[in-house]
């Protein structure tokens, strides 16, 4: 059996989240990506139970593109996701919410 999947692209970027709460993930992955560019491919180590539905409803709500988990990754579950032009930005102390200009609630 191949090990190689096409359909994973190569990281541009790795966000190690290893043995952190959801939270805590988004956290460090909203700092490791500011500033990417359109088109960037990140890979992100996950070993929170929640992290398969918490990082695609984050996506969704940032509006970057989820590729899905990566396959035959051996120490840690890794996700795939790639940086998206015009994405809504989010909370610095709070990745899960929209950052809503001041004033709009």
């Amino acid at each position: 059996m191949s090990t190689t999947h096409p359909g994973t692209p190569a990281p541009d970027l790795t966000v190690d989240g290893t043995g952190l709460l959801c939270v805590t993930l988004l956290l460090r992955l909203r700092k490791e990506i500011d500033g990417a560019a359109p088109g960037t491919v990140v890979h992100v180590i996950a070993t929170d139970p929640a992290a398969p539905l918490d990082l695609p409803a984050w996506c969704h709500m940032t509006g970057h593109h989820y590729l899905g988990p990566v396959p035959d990754t051996a120490d840690a579950p890794v996700y795939a996701l790639r940086i998206a032009a015009g994405a809504r930005p989010v909370r610095a102390g709070a990745p899960w919410h929209p950052d809503e200009p001041e004033g709009r609630a």
